[in-house]
C-alpha cells in the first residue's frame, strides 16, 4: 500500500486532528479560518502533500503566537513572509520523506492521527533547516535565484537582514521540537540529532569555503578526495540521513544499530551531489529553478575534478586562466571544455554503474522494510532533471 494512497484514506481523519490540535494549543485564529473554509475531506486535495501543508499552517500559527515573544503587527507579517517565502518554496522532497519512510517502517499499517501529525512536523523541521542553510549559503556564494525566484537576500527591504531571519529559522527548528515531542521517549535523541546533523553540515560549508580562500584560486588543491569530504558534509547528512534517522526513532529504533544505513545514505547523497554539479552546468536553468553559478564561484565542483584528471596540459592551461571568473566569455570557454573532454558522457556512466553498486548494498540488507526505504529514496533522485 502506498504513502500516499493511506494518507488519502486517513485524510479526514488527519484533519479532525488539525483541529483538535488547533484547539489545545490556542491557535483559534487558524482554526476559525479552516472551519470557515470547510477544509474537510470533500473539498481538501487527498493526498499526502495536502497533508503536509496543512501541518506547515499550524506550525507557523505555533511560531507566530510563540510566547517567547511579544510580536508586534509588523514583525509577525515579517516572519509570516519570511516563512512562506523560504520555508515552503521547495519541492519538500526532504520533509515529504520523512512520512514516506516511516510508513514504509511500519510496513503497511495505518498511521495514526497523532503519528500522521508528528512525522509531518518532523519533515517540516528539515524544510525549516534546508531553509537557514539555503539563506545564508545563496548568501555566502552571492547567488542570484534560488527555486526560479530572487534570493531571498536580493528581495527588496530584505538585505543582510536575511542573515538574522536565518538565524530564526533556525531557532524555530527548536521550538517544534520541543512543543510537539518533549513528551517522547526520543525527544533527547531528536535534539541530539538535528544538533549533530547542522554541526556536521556546518563543517562541510566551512570545508567548501575555506578549500581555496577569496583571492587565491588554486585549482590544484582540488581532489575527488576533497570532493566527497565537503559533499558528505555538507548534504550528505541532512538530506539523505537525517529524514531516515528521524523516521528510525519515531519507530522506536536505536540509531546506532542502524551504521549500515547511514553509510548507504552517505553514499547515495554524494551520488545526488554529483547529480547537483552535473545539472548545475548542464540543466535548463528554467527547469533547475536557479541559475548554475559554480564556475564563477570557484566550486570544487565534481566537474572541475573530473576535468583536472582528463585534461591535456593545453587544456589544463584553459581551465586554469578561465575558471572561477565571471565573465561570461570565461565560464563559456570553460562549459566548451566540459564538452570536449565528454565530461556528460563521463557523468552517464558515472550514474550507471552508482546506481548499479547502490541497488546491489540496499538489496543486501536483512530489512525489507528498510529495504523498501531505501529502494524509496533512490527512486527519487536517480536520473533527475532538476
Amino acid at each position: 500500500m502506498s504513502v500516499s494512497y493511506c494518507c488519502c484514506r486517513n485524510l479526514g481523519k488527519a484533519i479532525k486532528a488539525l483541529h483538535l490540535h488547533l484547539r489545545r494549543s490556542g491557535s483559534s485564529s487558524l482554526y476559525r479560518r479552516i472551519q470557515s473554509e470547510h477544509l474537510s475531506f470533500s473539498s481538501a486535495m487527498a493526498d499526502l502533500k495536502s497533508t503536509f501543508l496543512n501541518v506547515y499552517s499550524v506550525l507557523k500559527s505555533d511560531l507566530l503566537h510563540d510566547p517567547a515573544f511579544e510580536f508586534t503587527d509588523e514583525s509577525r507579517l515579517w516572519v509570516e513572509r519570511m516563512l512562506d517565502y523560504n520555508v515552503r518554496g521547495g519541492k519538500l522532497n526532504r520533509g515529504l520523506s520523512v512520512v514516506d519512510s516511516f510508513k514504509l517502517l511500519k510496513e503497511g499499517k495505518d498511521l495514526t492521527e497523532q503519528e500522521v501529525f508528528l512525522s509531518c512536523a518532523l519533515g517540516w523541521c528539515i524544510e525549516w533547516l534546508q531553509a537557514y542553510f539555503l539563506v545564508l549559503d545563496d548568501i555566502m556564494d552571492n547567488s542570484v535565484t534560488r527555486r526560479g525566484q530572487p534570493c531571498w537576500f536580493r528581495v527588496p527591504q530584505v538585505g543582510m537582514v536575511a542573515i538574522n531571519d536565518g538565524i530564526l529559522l533556525r531557532n524555530h527548528i527548536h521550538r517544534i521540537l520541543k512543543k510537539h515531542f518533549r513528551e517522547m521517549p526520543y525527544y533527547v535523541d531528536l535534539v541530539d540529532l538535528f544538533n549533530e546533523v547542522e554541526m556536521q553540515t556546518a563543517c562541510g560549508q566551512m570545508i567548501d569555503l575555506i578549500t581555496t580562500f577569496e583571492g587565491e584560486k588554486d585549482l590544484s588543491k582540488y581532489s575527488l578526495s576533497i570532493h566527497r569530504r565537503i559533499v558528505q558534509y555538507k548534504t550528505a547528512y541532512y538530506s539523505f540521513y537525517l529524514p531516515v534517522a528521524c523516521a528510525l526513532l519515531m519507530a522506536g529504533e536505536n540509531l546506532e544499530n542502524h551504521i549500515d544505513v547511514k553509510n548507504v545514505l552517505v553514499d547515495m547523497g554524494i551520488y545526488f551531489q554529483v547529480q547537483d554539479d552535473y545539472l548545475d552546468c548542464f540543466a535548463d536553468p528554467e527547469t533547475l529553478g536557479k541559475i548554475g553559478t559554480d564556475i564563477e564561484d570557484f566550486k570544487c565542483s565534481w566537474l572541475v575534478v573530473k576535468a583536472l584528471e582528463r585534461c591535456s596540459e593545453e587544456q589544463t592551461k584553459i581551465l586554469y586562466e578561465n575558471y572561477g571568473k565571471p565573465d561570461p566569455s570565461n565560464v563559456a570557454k570553460v562549459k566548451d571544455l566540459y564538452k570536449e573532454l565528454d565530461l556528460e558522457g563521463v557523468f552517464m556512466e558515472y550514474e550507471s554503474k552508482s546506481y548499479e553498486k547502490l541497488t546491489g548494498v540496499i538489496e543486501a540488507h536483512q530489512s525489507k522494510a528498510i529495504q523498501a526505504v531505501l529502494k524509496s529514496f533512490l527512486a527519487k533522485i536517480y536520473k533527475r532533471q532538476k
